[in-house]
């Protein structure tokens, strides 16, 4: 009877911790100011280190701002966010968070949530630290497997995210812990050859409506793609 005893509670703490695999610690603090606007590294492994841009907006008003995490699809970098989302935090003035999978992709895609969850908390938690951030506004965005991965973390991080972008997604990586009810928006392209519509978000947002999130779905005739009027409304919706 010990014994068994024993199994099953290794067995619902092996589960536990599973789940709790997903979920991020970093919260933003009191920072009464934010760091000198511009790009920089935060130092936190020597390559493929997360990148924190701070537009001029957002340093000089004074003003909890909102903030946004950017992942990357397969084969990307941390150069992917700045490239794509710079000049749009410039005229939004949102602070912009642009760290990098380990290895080729997110590791939840493969085989779970694990080390780039522990890497993603390490770098919102030194960029909140820096930042005045507005609590209220803080979003995670991302494209293919970035899509997909922000999914898993936005639902399973709904009391950080208050909003979920997800751009071309494949699914939400499964082994989650729902929390919260972020809001989220989804695109993809009708002609997509390499994460086709059909099988991905036709199938996906209908799933997230009936659990109950607040879905604003978008579907554009392109192909494995973000149209920049379609980043563009999806930013203004995230700012709202």
């Amino acid at each position: 009877m010990t014994s068994r005893r024993l199994f099953l509670t290794s067995t619902f703490a092996g589960c536990a911790l599973a789940r709790d695999a997903s979920r991020l610690r970093a919260r933003p603090s009191a920072s009464p100011v934010t760091s000198e606007p511009g790009l920089r590294a935060l130092g936190l492994r020597k390559n493929r280190d997360a990148q924190l841009y701070v537009p001029a907006k957002a340093a000089e008003s004074g003003k909890p701002a909102p903030f946004l995490m950017y992942l990357h699809g397969a084969t990307g970098s941390e150069q992917m966010g700045i490239k794509r989302y710079r000049d749009f935090a410039d005229t939004f003035g949102f602070i912009l968070l642009s760290p990098a999978s380990a290895g080729g992709t997110w590791d939840a895609i493969r085989d779970g949530y694990g080390p780039d969850v522990r890497a993603l908390d390490d770098a919102l938690t030194k960029a909140f630290a820096m930042c005045n951030v507005d609590p209220q506004r803080v979003g995670v965005c991302g494209f293919s497997d970035g899509a997909s991965y922000a999914l898993g973390l936005g639902l399973s991080n709904g009391d950080l995210f208050s909003s979920v972008m997800a751009w071309s997604p494949g699914f939400v990586p499964p082994g989650i812990d729902r929390q919260g009810k972020p809001r989220v928006f989804v695109s993809h392209g009708t002609n997509d050859p390499i994460l086709p519509i059909e099988s991905c978000s036709r199938v996906l947002v209908p799933d997230l409506k009936k659990r109950g999130y607040a879905v604003t779905y978008r579907e554009f005739e392109g192909v494995h793609t973000v149209p920049r009027e379609v980043s563009e409304e999806a930013l203004r919706w995230f700012l709202q």
